[in-house]
């Protein structure tokens, strides 16, 4: 009999009248406190470290070896039962503790930047879509006017990107 698994994060089912159903249940336990309030110790190790503590975990790195082979890109934890992969998933969201960043999945591991179309703060948007620059000004035979026309220019940038009311 085949092994059946969760759709998403590959979780072993329970099988009707399995034996030591316990090892499969635990193993899906195992695997969801890997993924619940994830967070990784760095996402630039390819061979396990060899004084992994249980409930440490590591993205596998490109070229993973020994015990990480073949498992590059996957949140490798280390359990009382030895290493434990979860396949990384579409928008799955980590934070990666020697980087002090966020981590995200969307077909490989981005640290650090996270794609918004704006930001709001206090319900209030203060940053979106980037607008055109603002010309740097020119030639003139007053300066004053200058300044001025720029530094309106300026504001409205601004107030366009949502940074100033």
């Amino acid at each position: 009999m085949s092994e059946m698994t969760s759709a998403r994060l590959g979780l072993p089912y329970l099988a009707a009248g399995q034996a030591q159903k316990e090892v499969a249940h635990n193993e899906a336990l195992a695997l969801i406190d890997a993924a619940c309030m994830a967070a990784v110790e760095s996402m630039d190790l390819a061979v396990p470290p060899g004084d992994a503590a249980p409930g440490q975990c590591w993205i596998v790195a490109a070229g993973g070896t020994g015990g990480w082979a073949g498992r590059d890109g996957a949140i490798a934890c280390m359990t009382d039962g030895g290493w434990r992969f979860l396949p990384p998933v579409a928008g799955m969201r980590l934070w990666v503790g020697d980087r002090g960043l966020w981590a995200s999945w969307a077909g490989g591991w981005t640290a650090g930047i996270e794609p918004v179309a704006e930001i709001h703060v206090g319900g209030v948007q203060v940053v979106a879509a980037r607008q055109a620059a603002v010309a740097v000004p020119g030639g003139g035979a007053t300066v004053d006017e200058e300044a001025r026309a720029a530094i309106a220019a300026l504001i409205g940038r601004l107030q366009a990107h949502g940074l100033i009311g």
